[in-house]
């Protein structure tokens, strides 16, 4: 709902000057402004050493009082929140004989829960944050990020000074100079542990909080991480009590998520995840719950946004979705992303994100995003999340068929049945495309448990690397899974070994690289709020996640013995089986991409061959332009998808580097 900067100036390095701090918080949080329209505020320490800033986009209590930076009555502790916290009526009663609340925003509850749990308060958070807080008495400055990464937080250290902010291009207000990180592009680095594509520039990993005591050196900890049963642990529960723990709790994490002093809407597309969190919503409203600011039970006042590709372009969705709407008595708002739009937006997609995926359907959701605003919506609830804990990725059932589930015997089951099905699931397919896996070390494959989901991350953009960085002796010695399983801690890694069923391990490699990084980044709060809208996942409610972590493999991806076929999200769809149509119930899961084949000569065409020159990729530095030129025709002219999604990343290469003013990247930045 927000944007935040804040720098810390680190051990003896002198106080900038106070004139200048100011103008670069300014800089800093204009670069952002699109994030918080509504109000703006800063504060900085008598003695310059430490600032805080803040962009507002009200959502909850409009009042001026709740515009942030934030401060305790002593003014002791200071915060800017970026986010949206559930329960916070909850914890202000129970708080407020303790502490003077000046507001009713949900946000404030964190100066009040710091104070009474110090660095444990983030344990008692629920919901999408992304917190800067300086404890001035005690000279301690803590920044963090919620479980799942659903906000950005970056930091990077400039001048002697330690700089945090919701967005990368806020650090170009205090003077820093954006480099390649090339071998994190080379190792996927970006993607799989906490570096970016910038040299020198971090983020926060989702569930983990940096602080610094004393002005000195920042310390990393980890507040809350995945976890997954033992495999061989016997489930007890009947099947029908799973489902409705899974129902009842997607049900609260919905209805604390429709809390908000402005309107509500809802992203909807043809698939199980948002057309439950639509049908669910509409029951609730129906059982008299509140919809933002409405109380009114009329079903044709709650609005759903769908994106609209061409009807030939073999990725809309929106007749299923119109369907969806229909059964539910909603109203339909669909947003047709033609191909002059997609064009039109490509780059202001890329430079919101700042995040890399070799597919149009970014720009799709900046589109609807800019509609859900026009028509008066600052919140839409949304179904990112599901395929993650539920096993709704194509690439899980080759995971899956690693080991027999322990736990849970599927109807049918026997260990011939098995070594058959398990030898014919052997490949990694994204929807039916077979994906080639590089070599992965021995090492990390064991520890990995065989799972090679972690090769699905690495191939998420097609750069074609100079020589002198794919062919680096040190990337010989090396492959991108290793890179992942090296960021982990050492119990993870025996979890992931030993503990976990293969399924489970795939969930969290997924999750932790691929989703955090790429997904949520290029089709989430980055996109969305470019417009301010702020998107509510409510599958990542931790509560409920937490939950579906703890079933079987066998009830997330049912695999029938007798017709060889899957059934992915099986858990889900019979515990929202209520809420949506027969049509959606018995869908199979379909990704949310963009289209792949664009004529020759059109308005795509022409943008991604106004990028991907040769002055344009030289600049780079790090990607080959004699593997790169025929790129682009061969996309167009011939049709080929693996061009198309090639040109595709090398152009948003070419947009980051010059909207940011990138340095053209040499073999000496390898290290």
């Amino acid at each position: 709902m927000c944007g935040i900067t804040a720098f810390l100036t680190l051990g003896q390095n002198p106080a900038p000057d106070r004139a200048n701090t100011e103008d670069e918080i300014h800089q800093s949080l204009d670069i952002v402004k699109h994030r918080g329209p509504d109000a703006s505020g800063k504060w900085i320490s008598d003695d310059n050493r430490v600032g805080l800033g803040h962009v507002r986009l009200s959502i909850v209590d409009l009042r001026p009082e709740a515009n942030q930076p934030f401060h305790d009555p002593e003014d002791d502790v200071y915060a800017v929140v970026n986010g949206e916290l559930y329960d916070h009526e909850r914890y202000r009663a129970d708080l407020s004989a303790e502490y003077n609340f000046r507001s009713n925003s949900d946000c404030e509850i964190v100066l009040a829960l710091y104070k009474r749990y110090g660095v444990s308060f983030l344990s008692h958070l629920r919901g999408e944050f992304a917190i800067v807080l300086w404890d001035a008495k005690r000279e301690v400055f803590l920044a963090t990020r919620d479980r799942y990464g659903v906000k950005s937080l970056y930091y990077t250290v400039v001048g002697g000074r330690f700089l945090v902010a919701t967005e990368m291009k806020q650090f170009l207000a205090y003077g820093w100079q954006p480099e390649w990180d090339v071998r994190a592009l080379v190792e996927v680095g970006w993607a799989f542990d906490d570096k970016t594509v910038f040299r020198g520039v971090k983020k926060i990993q989702p569930g983990q909080y940096i602080l610094s005591r004393n002005y000195g050196d920042i310390k990393r900890e980890k507040y809350w991480d995945l976890q997954y049963p033992d495999k061989s642990t016997k489930e007890t529960r009947t099947e029908e009590e799973m489902i409705e723990g899974v129902r009842q709790r997607l049900l609260d994490a919905i209805r604390v998520r429709l809390r908000a002093d402005v309107p509500v809407g809802i992203y909807l597309s043809g698939g199980i995840d948002s057309s439950a969190i639509a049908g669910m919503i509409v029951h609730l409203v129906k059982e008299g719950a509140k919809l933002g600011d409405s109380l009114s039970q009329d079903l044709s006042r709650i609005q759903c946004f769908t994106v609209q590709f061409d009807k030939d372009s073999g990725a809309d969705e929106s007749d299923i979705a119109q369907r969806t709407a229909e059964f539910l008595g909603v109203k339909f708002n669909p947003v047709h992303v033609t191909e002059e739009i997609i064009a039109k937006r490509f780059e202001d997609t890329i430079w919101y994100s700042e995040a890399f995926m070799a597919d149009t359907n970014g720009v799709g959701k900046l589109a609807m995003a800019e509609v859900a605003h026009d028509a008066g919506f600052k919140v839409v609830i949304t179904g990112e999340g599901s395929d993650e804990h539920f096993a709704g990725y194509s690439f899980f059932q080759r995971e899956y068929m690693q080991e027999p589930d322990q736990s849970w015997i599927t109807q049918g089951y026997t260990p011939e049945k098995y070594a058959l099905a398990a030898e014919k699931e052997s490949k990694i397919q994204f929807y039916g495309v077979n994906i080639p896996i590089s070599p992965i070390l021995p090492s990390t494959l064991r520890t990995l448990n065989n799972t090679k989901v972690a090769s699905v991350t690495s191939r998420t953009i097609a750069l074609r690397f100079a020589d002198w960085a794919a062919d680096n002796e040190k990337l010989k010695r090396n492959d991108t899974p290793t890179v992942f399983v090296e960021s982990l801690d050492g119990q993870t890694r025996e979890n992931m070994m030993r503990k976990w069923h293969p399924l489970h391990t795939s969930e969290y490699t997924w999750t932790r690289t691929a989703f955090t990084n790429i997904l949520l980044r290029y089709l989430g709060d980055n996109i969305d709020m470019a417009y301010q809208v702020e998107s509510r996942p409510a599958f990542l409610d931790h509560n409920l996640t937490e939950y579906v972590n703890g079933l079987p493999p066998s009830l997330k991806l049912k695999y029938d013995y007798d017709t060889g076929k899957f059934t992915e999200k099986y858990i889900l769809r019979e515990a929202v089986k209520p809420f949506v149509t027969e049509e959606i119930y018995k869908r199979t899961k379909q990704p949310y991409l963009g289209p792949l084949r664009f004529p020759a000569d059109g308005p795509l065409h022409r943008k991604l061959a106004g990028l991907v020159t040769r002055e344009n990729v030289e600049a780079l530095g790090f990607v080959d332009w004699e593997q790169t030129k025929g790129l682009v025709p061969k996309a167009f002219e011939e049709g080929d998808h693996m061009a198309f999604r090639a040109s595709i990343s090398i152009a948003q290469f070419v947009v980051i580097s010059k909207r940011f003013g990138v340095k053209t990247a040499l073999p000496e930045m390898w290290s």
